[in-house]
């Protein structure tokens, strides 16, 4: 009866552990519990730094097999390989110092009846001290205010459909079509008033998305911000209107989205052909649509997103200064260029792609790169990121993090991976609702 109760009480605290961390796999029989010796992950340089292991197989402990581990700075090929032996299913395995800010990465794998299982865990080293490889062109600020100049030559230009698939008893929804150019290129979204909304009555939040071509997942999933009194826009950024079939956005990503003709590396050779340059503007132009609007308070401008959505949001609010708050998750476009130095870099990671060390290529990144953008910020930010994700590193999230000279907080959730949970999303909105003016 004792086992019985004690092997229920295992596997609820391992379902309790999938709902919030990627780092333990849904359905693996194998659970890693990986702590450090210093309960905020972090250390100054020149200390060392150890984790204690435990690996459970049906909430039981794994006795007497081998883990192998490799060490290796942040997104860098190992350094050091090893190995130690479980006993009760615990180890403890040295992860030792770093003499410069930065983070150690412990990559760990264990074969059981023949099947591999990995998990990694990083700590930081004195990681408020990590400066930005990314240095500001001369001509930043003038390059950025002649491009949107230029971009608000033409007239704001745009179509409301009513979405009465994403209308609520609370929310009005509408399918937005806005025109940047008279070439016609256009980006769409979904644009969210409360119901019944007085004139000169709301906040107004930009919610651009993530990386890829696909359509806006789940656009009620932040409909509280809505439902709480904001006029929320939630926008693609290819042109393509989200109505359409996934089979379809799968096409479209396919063939214009490949390795070898992704949208981030297309006009990659200089900053006026790059691909994100009609993103960047169009980021303003959005905002000065929902500044137009009736039912805009006048006061304030928020703007929110995650990954390549949080580096648009940071983009924004270095354009625009009429924006005054900004909630960013790990984002994405930061300190692109820091291989050169050896260290990691900012997603898409162009250190892996051929063809990307050129001076145009450098240049150009220089432009775009969310680090530059950051240094303009004046609106108060919010931004948080894991120390376990490899798309957007935690290198990249402090170099951007430690450039920012406005109010700013950081809400650092060591074990995350590339993904922030619902209740997170939520208190970013009890904190932008707190901040409104």
């Amino acid at each position: 009866m004792m086992r019985r109760i004690l092997f229920t009480l295992c596997m609820m605290l391992m379902l309790c552990l999938q709902a919030i961390a990627e780092n333990y796999p849904y359905r693996s029989d194998l659970l890693w519990v990986t702590v450090p010796d210093h309960a905020d992950w972090i250390y100054r340089t020149g200390q060392k730094a150890t984790i204690d292991l435990q690996l459970l197989r049906y909430g039981v402990p794994v006795d007497g097999v081998v883990v192998r581990y490799e060490l290796a700075d942040d997104l860098m090929p190992a350094d050091r390989c090893d190995s130690v032996v479980l006993r009760r299913g615990r180890a403890t395995i040295p992860i030792g110092t770093m003499r410069k800010p930065g983070f150690r990465d412990c990559r760990m794998a264990v074969t059981i009846d023949g099947k591999e299982y990995k998990h990694h865990i990083k700590v930081g080293f004195s990681p408020e001290q990590i400066e930005p490889y990314t240095q500001m062109p001369s001509d930043f600020r003038q390059f950025w205010q002649q491009r949107i100049d230029e971009a608000r030559q033409f007239p704001l230009t745009y179509t409301l459909e009513p979405a009465p698939e994403y209308t609520t008893d609370k929310i009005t929804a509408y399918l937005l079509r806005l025109q940047l150019n008279r070439q016609g290129q256009a980006i769409y979204g979904y644009l969210f008033y409360p119901k019944n909304v007085q004139l000169g009555s709301c906040p107004v939040v930009l919610c651009p998305p993530g990386a890829g071509i696909k359509t806006i997942s789940k656009p009620l999933r932040h409909k509280y911000y809505a439902e709480g009194g904001c006029i929320r826009l939630e926008i693609e950024i290819h042109g393509l209107n989200p109505t359409m079939s996934e089979q379809q956005f799968k096409e479209v990503s396919a063939a214009f989205n490949g390795k070898e003709n992704g949208y981030l590396t297309n006009g990659l050779d200089h900053p006026d052909n790059f691909y994100m340059k009609r993103v960047y503007l169009a980021l303003v132009r959005c905002i000065d649509l929902l500044t137009s609007l009736p039912g805009w308070d006048g006061k304030n401008v928020v703007v929110t997103g995650g990954s390549q959505g949080g580096a648009l949001a940071l983009v924004a609010a270095g354009l625009d200064p009429r924006v005054t708050l900004c909630v960013a998750n790990h984002p994405a476009l930061a300190d692109m260029a820091a291989f050169k130095m050896g260290r990691a870099d900012g997603y898409p990671h162009y250190s892996r792609m051929q063809g990307m060390d050129t001076p145009e290529k450098l240049r150009t990144m220089a432009y775009y790169d969310v680090v530059n953008f950051a240094r303009l910020i004046q609106a108060e930010c919010r931004l948080t990121w894991g120390f376990c994700d490899d798309t957007c590193s935690p290198t990249t999230s402090y170099a951007t993090y430690n450039v920012l000279s406005c109010p700013k907080e950081a809400v650092i959730t060591p074990i995350n991976e590339h993904w922030t949970s619902d209740d997170a999303e939520y208190a970013h909105w009890l904190w932008v609702k707190s901040k409104l003016k």
